[in-house]
């Protein structure tokens, strides 16, 4: 049976990755063990670490880098434009020329709820938590828990 996966030639998988049905990857990279699953897209020079696990339904796009361990929930959506528009002044459409991307960072460890947008420019610190359905409008500090619309500091971790 085919997995009906898209894989674009220039994908850079890691030893022992583990790709589930509807994943389309294209000019990224993805770490040793690492999960991927049913319904995912990766964009080119989007990178994931080793021994992440990103649920399904899940977007990543470019400028996006995933350190390693880190847990993306189901139906995660990560932007890379601070201002994304179709079309110029003049009515012609935008290719890459006409916008920039902005570098997104989630570090090791991190874990992002499912539901959650994560706006561009940010960095989510290692070990961090983003509660389900936040939208990350900032930096986060590693260690921190953060959850809302817009996201806001909750506790540290280690606060239990």
């Amino acid at each position: 049976m085919e997995s009906f996966n898209r894989i674009a030639p220039d994908v850079q998988l890691g030893a022992d990755v583990k790709l589930y049905c509807f994943v389309n990857l294209y000019g990224c990279r993805i770490g040793d063990r690492t999960k991927v699953g049913a319904f995912v897209e990766i964009q080119k020079n989007a990178c994931i670490g080793s021994d992440c696990k990103i649920s399904s339904h899940t977007f990543v796009c470019e400028g996006v880098a995933i350190e390693d361990g880190v847990f993306i929930g189901h139906n995660v959506t990560f932007i890379n434009d601070k201002y994304p528009r179709a079309v110029n002044r003049d009515g012609s459409l935008q290719d890459e020329s006409d916008w920039e991307v902005v570098p997104t960072r989630v570090e090791q460890g991190a874990s992002i709820g499912s539901g959650s947008t994560v706006l561009c420019g940010v960095i989510i610190g290692a070990g961090a938590i983003v509660g389900a359905g936040s939208v990350v409008t900032k930096s986060i500090p590693a260690g921190e828990i953060w959850a809302g619309n817009p996201a806001r500091f909750r506790r540290k971790v280690d606060e239990g």
